[in-house]
């Protein structure tokens, strides 16, 4: 079992997408490299504690690889707005890549160096991870007749997996 934390957007789109991916074992929502000990979901959107949603994501590395999960990561989400994914704004929802070592860091920065010059997305070490909120688990699948999961997060994945 290998693992990878992806940011790209609110982690509710990101977990939805790859809980859909052949290979993926489990995953969690949660809060990474800020500057805050166990930040809960309001300090995360107040925007100043520099922490990021992301997605801890664990994955059976002989079904997937971490580069087929950077595709679908990069093809998912735009990694060419900062801080930014539809209309959901501010430093919590920057694309990002939190690498646990150094092979993970190549793969990514290879990546990025074969797309575009626009692309924004910050490779950086994973320093701390924190579990969100357990509403905020399984989010999509717990609530699709909230607005946000039919307007936002369902025609995301109809247009992936389609």
């Amino acid at each position: 079992m290998q693992t990878a934390y992806f940011s790209g957007g609110c982690f509710w789109c990101v977990e939805a997408i790859f809980q859909r991916i052949e290979g993926v074992i489990k995953l969690t929502s949660g809060y990474c490299n800020g500057n805050t000990s166990n930040p809960t979901y309001k300090d995360i959107c107040l925007g100043v504690t520099g922490h990021a949603e992301v997605v801890k994501i664990e994955f059976n590395e002989f079904k997937i690889s971490f580069k087929a999960l950077l595709d679908v990561f990069f093809e998912t989400h735009d990694p060419t707005t900062l801080n930014q994914q539809g209309n959901d704004r501010g430093t919590q929802y920057r694309s990002a890549i939190f690498y646990i070592n150094n092979k993970q860091q190549i793969q990514a920065i290879n990546m990025i160096n074969l797309m575009s010059n626009n692309i924004v997305t910050q490779v950086t070490k994973l320093d701390y991870f924190y579990p969100a909120e357990d509403y905020h688990q399984n989010y999509f699948n717990n609530n699709l007749s909230e607005s946000y999961c039919r307007m936002v997060i369902k025609p995301k994945l109809d247009k992936y997996f389609s």
